[in-house]
């Protein structure tokens, strides 16, 4: 899984003209699927995101994380995460999981991270969507978990 985790001070998903989620402060996290992954990295990234503290405490520190702040998130399905763009100008996303294995994956992810009692609005998988957001700092983190080797 690949995450795009960005720290908000507000953000809203619409689908045909109608805002389906929004949050304040939090993050939005722009998740794609890899055709390989599986629960354990859904459950790896959520225990990354809901621990990351990049929220500034009482000291202007960044040291809070999401909880500490009572932040939620806003989650959006992105298959083109996967782009292979190596060779030529049109991206290949064959890395992506299909929408079969992707789906419960991301519902899985986000029904994890409410289990961790952080609020999650979401967009619509597989909808046009757009995004609006305040990314506050600006601050983002990529996680990959093709990358951790201790998942």
């Amino acid at each position: 899984m690949r995450a795009v985790v960005q720290r908000v001070s507000s953000a809203q998903v619409t689908v045909d003209n109608s805002i389906i989620g929004q949050i304040n402060q939090g993050f939005v996290v722009l998740l794609g699927i890899h055709q390989e992954d599986t629960i354990a990295d859904v459950q790896y990234l959520v225990k990354k995101i809901t621990q990351l503290r990049v929220f500034e405490d009482a000291d202007g520190k960044m040291n809070d994380s999401l909880a500490a702040i009572h932040g939620g998130i806003l989650s959006i399905s992105q298959f083109t995460l996967y782009a292979q763009t190596k060779k030529g100008n049109r991206p290949s996303f064959v890395a992506a999981a299909r929408p079969e294995v992707a789906e419960p994956l991301y519902e899985a992810f986000n029904q994890a991270l409410r289990e961790q009692n952080i609020p999650v609005a979401t967009g619509m998988f597989g909808a046009h969507m757009q995004v609006s957001l305040v990314n506050d700092g600006p601050v983002t983190i990529i996680y990959d978990t093709r990358e951790n080797e201790t998942k």
